[in-house]
């Protein structure tokens, strides 16, 4: 009996100990750059450092401990007085990944092989900087290549066109870095180092090991290739906290995949919080958006959790994807946001816009126009200390192409008209101001509506009405959006040429403006 009990004993203690252990480390100043910590380089002191869980800070001397278990990765916080090393693709190196026996056999793609066992120190080295409350970010929206030619597309249509850029301090994509194919990582990783700036990533749908049963081993794709899928970092006087918002399958029916997040990432989120000045502004970048999207996209429980968690920040903003399509929404109290002023939720514009449909440009790449009219692009996401304002870059268009003008060429004089003058404001939030004017004359105020976009209903209607086949793919049939503008044309126009000239005031103070060419032409 002294024998069983004894042998029982033992094996409730190895397991413990295969099961948990203690991860200790420094964080440290890497004066030579080459990645070790050595006895002359400093430990730096009051940095977090998180297991994905529990988040604790360095001591006097850079030295961090937590607990770990299998299949978890530990992981430093960038302070903002440091930069974080890059690897050859300019990914950020800030994590250690603890399985010591590899992702779960079977993957149909790859994941983590064994890390084996727990070293004695794992150090995180950081890289000195100047620091600055005032910088720009460039958000990405899904690249989301489904074959080697849109891998192409890509390259062409987005990167190219950003390769090289200067004065931004980095980017990010957020989700649905490929199409379901996890083995496309390494050849997009490949093309991203191009922009020559550190690049984070989320994680997305599309992203996803979906031969899994368990929402834990949803990432072992992604995290073999570019590190953990939720995490945090500092820049400026800004908190950036990435989070992978897709729980798969679905808890409801075991089908599919839901948004939410899970109770080990939104621990994180709070004890994470708690260590972070109320002065800073908060960023917050998923892929599925916060709103509700065609009915129940986004588990609650999850939204109002996280909503309230940043609530005490004076100021918030969140960033999604995903819906390859742009939308602005605000989060108050009846949402469970209790801040001073509405929490702001931004679901950009992807890179691979309407998923590389439409007419083929003269630069090989696909016109891919979103699904509310929208151009494909990106954000950049300018800050300055806690404010911030998010522009968008209409990908081969020029800066300022911000309004799409849907209205008649021509009129008839004399002949009363049901047509009207749209205005398609690509980032417009339903309480921004747009005006328009004929000839130089009066400011008159345009109504926000909910609908269609009609020039791109143009666009779709083409590939249905034409008898030639068009070169590339049918566009997606459009979506419902919020931010169109319209007014009534007057009747009483006389014979002569018009332009019509729109003005349009975002939420950041910004005006943005478009004309459109217009005859009337005497009755017949």
């Amino acid at each position: 009996m002294r024998k069983l009990i004894f042998t029982a004993v033992f094996f409730t203690f190895a397991y413990v100990l295969h099961a948990q252990q203690t991860v200790k480390g420094f964080v440290f100043e890497d004066s030579n750059r080459n990645g070790k910590k050595e006895r002359r380089e400093n430990g730096i002191p009051n940095v977090a450092v998180s297991n994905g869980i529990e988040v604790v800070r360095t001591d006097s001397k850079g030295a961090y401990e937590l607990p770990i278990k299998e299949h978890q990765t530990v992981f430093v916080i960038k302070p903002s007085t440091h930069e974080l090393p890059v690897d050859k693709n300019n990914l950020p190196q800030f994590f250690y990944t603890h399985k010591p026996n590899g992702s779960p056999a079977n993957l149909k793609y790859a994941g983590v092989t064994p890390t084996g066992p727990l070293p004695s120190s794992v150090d995180f080295a950081l890289l000195p900087t100047t620091f600055s409350e005032k910088f720009t970010a460039l958000i990405f929206g899904d690249p989301q290549p489904y074959s080697l030619d849109e891998l192409d597309y890509f390259r062409k249509g987005i990167v190219s066109e950003v390769e090289g850029i200067t004065d931004v301090s980095f980017g990010a994509s957020l989700g649905d870095i490929v199409g379901d194919r996890p083995d496309f990582f390494n050849a997009y990783k490949e093309i991203i180092e191009k922009v020559g700036i550190p690049w984070f990533h989320v994680m997305g749908n599309h992203d996803m090991n979906f031969d899994v049963t368990s929402d834990e081993f949803s990432d072992e794709s992604f995290t073999a290739a570019f590190g953990p899928a939720t995490y945090a970092f500092n820049h400026g006087n800004a908190h950036f906290i990435v989070l992978e918002n897709i729980l798969y399958p679905d808890p409801r029916d075991g089908q599919g995949y839901w948004g939410g997040l899970r109770e080990d990432q939104l621990a994180f989120v709070e004890n994470n919080l708690k260590l972070v000045s109320k002065d800073k502004l908060v960023v917050l970048l998923m892929h599925i958006p916060l709103f509700e999207e065609n009915g129940d996209s986004f588990r609650d429980a999850d939204r109002e959790k996280l909503l309230e968690l940043i609530s005490p920040f004076a100021n918030t903003l969140s960033m999604s994807a995903h819906t390859h399509y742009m939308k602005q929404t605000f989060f108050g109290k009846e949402d469970g946001f209790y801040g001073s002023k509405a929490h702001h939720h931004f679901n950009v514009g992807t890179p691979s816009g309407d998923w590389y449909s439409g007419k083929i440009l003269a630069n090989g790449t696909p016109a891919s126009t979103m699904r509310d009219g929208s151009p494909k692009g990106y954000v950049f996401l300018e800050i300055d200390g806690s404010e911030y304002a998010a522009r968008y870059k209409p990908a081969g268009r020029a800066a300022d192409y911000q309004i799409q003008v849907h209205a008649p060429k021509i009129l008839v004089e004399g002949v009363r008209t049901t047509a009207q003058l749209v205005a398609n404001f690509f980032t417009g939030a339903a309480t921004d101001k747009v005006i328009f004017r004929i000839n130089g004359g009066e400011w008159k105020p345009m109504i926000n509506f909910e609908s269609l976009d009609p020039s791109f209903w143009l666009e779709v209607m083409e590939w249905d009405t034409t008898q030639t086949a068009l070169p590339g793919r049918r566009p997606s049939n459009p979506a419902l959006t919020d931010h169109l503008w319209r007014a009534a044309l007057p009747s009483n126009l006389p014979a002569g040429d018009y332009t019509i000239e729109i003005q349009a005031t975002d939420m950041y103070g910004a005006l943005h403006t478009a004309t459109h060419q217009m005859r009337v032409v005497p009755k017949p």
